[in-house]
């Protein structure tokens, strides 16, 4: 039960992917330009990737549950308040609420999910977290699209106001409300350790680089193809699709297999399907652009949980919120990075080449950054945890 309830939160965070497909309505409602978007993202991703760290910290002292059930409500307050936001200024604002409470379920999900699995079960655990991240960053893509046609923008906040409750209220029934059992919050030496910072920097490179889908494919799939918001969305559905399809199998072969080979796989996955999508356009066939999507995001599910395992295994049982706080800041910061030089190379290189050839350059630099990320993998010695 508790390895459900933690996916399902995590779920419903990663259901923030509702409004990547609603960017462009965002963009005319506030008349803002397609770069001045990205604060939409940055806003919430950098604010949750630092709460993951240290709300994952506290969970490992007065237990994961309290905080989880925390960061559930104030993330439906959060989605409440930016449906409404009359500004700009004001949505931006809302998100840096979401983003703490967002934080809070990210940052102890992962503990929750391996303190009940015994360590040889801990890629197929995670698999199942990530599983189901996957499934909230597939069906927010899925119905963004009607919703934005149908009832605006603003309603890919509000409609998961009562979702965030439901599970609110299905974590305070069933989860257990165990205390933590660290006895200090975590230092500096806890960290700076090459089992965590190698698998962490990988993850930070492949985060970076796949938001350059998440950001630009909805403004490419709109603006240089033509497609309606309906149509777009489900078409880019098929990124997390993918992440969402890989994340058992890549669990169950971290396992079986340890975490180096299927990161090295899901990298260059990954690369493949951005090099692809770099040399899109206008007249490119739907079913090019289809395989593409799937191909990274099933690259990027194949890579992440291996490497979460890896994260969680290099710290010891007291410090699980510690880690999986760990794994999220890595890779938000990878999307907070990402999104600001893609979309800065976006902007730049838009005035002079044009729409089109600008995505394409914004989305060969993601693969190139992946292609090393793999090649640095590989010829690195394998990660010995030390917990």
């Amino acid at each position: 039960m508790t390895r459900w309830i933690a996916a399902a939160g995590a779920g419903v965070i990663s259901l923030d992917s509702i409004i990547n497909v609603a960017f462009p309505a965002m963009a005319a409602a506030f008349a803002e330009p397609p770069e001045r978007v990205r604060w939409v993202i940055v806003c919430y991703v950098f604010t949750y990737s630092v709460t993951a760290f240290w709300g994952g910290a506290l969970a490992d002292r007065v237990g994961h549950a309290r905080v989880f059930r925390v960061g559930l409500v104030l993330t439906a307050v959060a989605l409440a308040l930016g449906g409404l936001a009359p500004t700009f200024g004001l949505l931006l604002a809302a998100r840096v609420l979401q983003g703490f409470a967002g934080g809070l379920v990210y940052g102890t999900a992962p503990g929750l999910v391996t303190l009940t699995a015994p360590p040889e079960h801990r890629g197929r655990a995670l698999g199942f977290l990530n599983a189901g991240i996957g499934v909230g960053f597939t069906v927010g893509p899925l119905v963004a699209g009607v919703l934005v046609a149908h009832l605006g923008w603003r309603s890919t906040f509000h409609v998961r106001v009562p979702i965030a409750l439901a599970v609110f209220a299905w974590a305070l029934a069933a989860l257990p409300a165990a205390r933590g059992a660290a006895t200090r919050l975590v230092a500096a030496a806890d960290v700076l350790r090459r089992a965590v910072l190698a698998p962490g920097a990988l993850a930070f490179v492949a985060n970076a680089s796949i938001f350059s889908v998440w950001l630009l494919a909805p403004f490419y799939l709109v603006l240089v193809r033509g497609l309606d918001a309906a149509t777009a969305g489900l078409l880019f559905t098929l990124t997390p699709l993918g992440t969402a399809a890989a994340a058992p199998v890549a669990g169950a072969a971290a396992d079986r297999l340890g975490a180096r080979g299927p990161m090295v796989a899901g990298l260059v996955l990954e690369a493949l399907g951005l090099l692809l999508l770099s040399r899109a356009n206008a007249t490119t066939s739907a079913a090019v652009i289809a395989v593409a999507l799937f191909a990274a995001g099933f690259g990027l599910g194949v890579f992440q949980v291996p490497n979460m395992a890896q994260i969680m295994g290099a710290f010891a049982g007291a410090q699980q919120g510690v880690a999986g706080g760990f794994a999220f800041l890595a890779r938000t910061l990878g999307v907070v990075t990402g999104v600001l030089v893609l979309a800065g190379l976006f902007a730049a290189r838009r005035e002079s080449v044009g729409l089109a050839p600008a995505f394409g350059e914004a989305f060969l630099t993601a693969a190139i950054a992946v292609a090393l990320a793999a090649i640095a993998a590989l010829v690195l010695r394998r990660y010995t945890p030390s917990p």
